[in-house]
């Protein structure tokens, strides 16, 4: 099936908030909406949390957004990711440095994600790499890209062979609430993607090849529970159409990019910063992913999350670009913070392994 795209991305539509500079004008009150809010180290010093700068534990995780190219271009991506972004893709030698820092260093799992991931020329070549070096591989999978075109249809098998870990988007059991979010037949090619990946052992508990499904609400509301959210997904897509998987990662929408853009033209920013807030989980921020994962952009620039990344909010060190790279000062630097972290602590939190307490 063809898919028929949301819309353009932001950059495409000449939009202010495709600026990053812009939304962080628009998050700490200085943009478009008056709203001021406590800021966020503000709540987590009142709270108790830290006495200081909040400080990564060790460098577990090694996250690299190969590029903002995607086939799709959903409602609510914060990477603002689309069929336009053609010139954001990360190079042969960018991939090389990544590739020389995990040959140095004990990070034990690359977490690949983008835009699709796969679109990126030398996907499958860094993978392939990555394995060689013991390297632990997940893969930020659409699902759609596997059927959107042949040369795709091969992933599946390539994926098993090199055992990596799929993560992947589904916000609904149904077509109507997938379609909404993600663009008119993505959920029914979705489906079949799926279908697929069990086809060559991924999402049975036998095999090790894990299948993990990523929901995210449709709206201007907080996820409900994880672990019933999962079990409805199983039983769902299992009596339907047969699919199984592993672990369903609950994730709450951060207020930027496309989300904060359907925030503020359907006027629902100001409750959806209230209700992220109100719900504040000072647990939670224990289990921060900024605190064991460094995030690495396509062009070589390193942050605390993917969220920092998408707001360019760089890691505070001197050395910023994985060409400078210094193991010791990242695993002692002040983690950069902002309005947008009440995300990942609403409630029982949000990371991109889903909720954290």
């Amino acid at each position: 099936m063809s898919i028929h795209q949301k819309g353009k991305s932001l950059a495409a539509r000449g939009q202010a908030l495709a600026e990053t500079f812009f939304q962080l004008k628009v998050l700490n009150g200085q943009a478009l909406t008056a709203a001021q809010f406590k800021p966020f180290e503000q709540a987590i010093t009142e709270a108790g949390v830290v006495n200081g700068p909040l400080k990564p534990s060790r460098i577990e995780i090694f996250q690299v957004n190969v590029g903002k190219l995607c086939n799709q271009t959903c409602a609510h991506c914060h990477v603002d990711a689309g069929p336009d972004r053609k010139a954001e893709n990360m190079d042969k030698a960018t991939f090389d440095q990544c590739l020389d820092i995990l040959s140095r260093s004990d990070i034990s799992t690359v977490d690949i994600t983008g835009g699709a991931p796969e679109m990126n020329p030398h996907f499958r070549w860094f993978v392939q790499e990555c394995r060689r070096l013991g390297k632990h591989v997940m893969n930020r999978c659409n699902l759609t890209i596997i059927v959107s075109n042949p040369k795709y249809h091969d992933l599946p098998q390539f994926f098993a062979e090199n055992q990596v870990e799929i993560v992947s988007s589904l916000p609904h059991y149904s077509a109507l609430r997938t379609d909404s979010q993600r663009g008119d037949g993505v959920f029914e090619d979705s489906v079949k993607a799926l279908q697929m990946l069990n086809q060559v052992g991924y999402g049975h508990a036998e095999t090790g090849l894990k299948l993990n499904l990523v929901y995210n609400p449709s709206g201007a509301f907080l996820p409900g529970n994880q672990a019933s959210l999962e079990q409805e997904f199983k039983s769902q897509l299992r009596r339907k159409y047969g699919i199984e998987f592993n672990n369903l990662y609950v994730i709450t929408n951060m207020p930027i990019s496309r989300f904060l853009d359907y925030l503020l033209e359907t006027g629902n920013y100001e409750r959806y910063m209230e209700a992220l807030i109100g719900a504040f989980n000072p647990a939670a921020v224990a289990g921060l992913m900024c605190r064991n994962t460094l995030s690495v952009s396509w062009d070589g620039w390193m942050y605390d999350c993917d969220f920092n990344q998408m707001l360019d909010l760089k890691v505070a060190t001197p050395q910023q670009s994985i060409f400078d790279f210094d193991l010791a000062a990242l695993e002692q630097r002040d983690i950069v913070l902002n309005q947008h972290c009440y995300g990942c602590t609403a409630g029982s939190g949000s990371s991109c392994g889903g909720q954290i307490s």
